[in-house]
């Protein structure tokens, strides 16, 4: 098995671990990892949002960007263009919300958590009160699905169709994720 045979996509909604896992699993397995959202929010500098911060799509600028994702679905296209383009050229570990129902190959992951622990993770990730993580999270889990129903038809959170492996992260570290997950990837790509 050669490096560039490897694909592995993570999904899940936010705060549920992908770029934690993503970048974990990129490292070990030596291959490059690419982001959604890092790609996401490289359009909104070209686009004159100030994207800096650990809190950006939890900002007013973040959400005023997910605004002109929903009225202008080019810009999430052109992302997911680019995402099965490096799919297809394989090794890589991307994370992504669709990328999973696009892309007909490689290892396909979910991770899941209870809303309380995303709602925590968010929270302490962006220095915000529960209160505002929660209101944060549930506004920004519907709207990323409906825009993602809307651009491809897909059931973010119910069709797990394309998936290897769903795992609940709710009670386990990151470490403890990357080891289980890492291990799944080994068995799959035979490594």
């Amino acid at each position: 098995m050669h490096k560039k045979d490897i694909v592995v996509i993570v999904s899940g909604l936010a705060a549920s671990g992908k770029s934690t896992l993503s970048r974990l699993l990129a490292e070990r397995l030596g291959v490059e990892r690419y982001s959604g959202g890092e790609a996401l929010k490289s359009i909104a500098m070209k686009k004159g949002y100030d994207t800096s911060g650990s809190r950006w799509w939890e900002s007013e600028a973040g959400m005023q960007f997910l605004a002109l994702r929903e009225k202008d679905g080019s810009l999430d296209k052109t992302v997911d263009e680019e995402l099965l383009r490096l799919a297809h050229r394989g090794g890589v570990v991307i994370d992504s919300w669709v990328l999973p129902w696009l892309f007909d190959g490689g290892f396909k992951v979910w991770l899941k958590a209870d809303r309380d622990v995303r709602v925590e993770r968010l929270a302490k990730r962006a220095g915000l009160s529960l209160e505002e993580a929660r209101r944060i999270l549930e506004e920004r889990d519907a709207r990323n699905m409906e825009l993602y129903r809307k651009l491809y038809g897909l059931k973010l959170g119910e069709d797990f169709t394309p998936f290897h492996l769903i795992l609940d992260t709710s009670r386990l570290s990151s470490e403890e994720v990357f080891e289980i997950v890492y291990l799944a990837v080994r068995h799959y790509f035979d490594l």
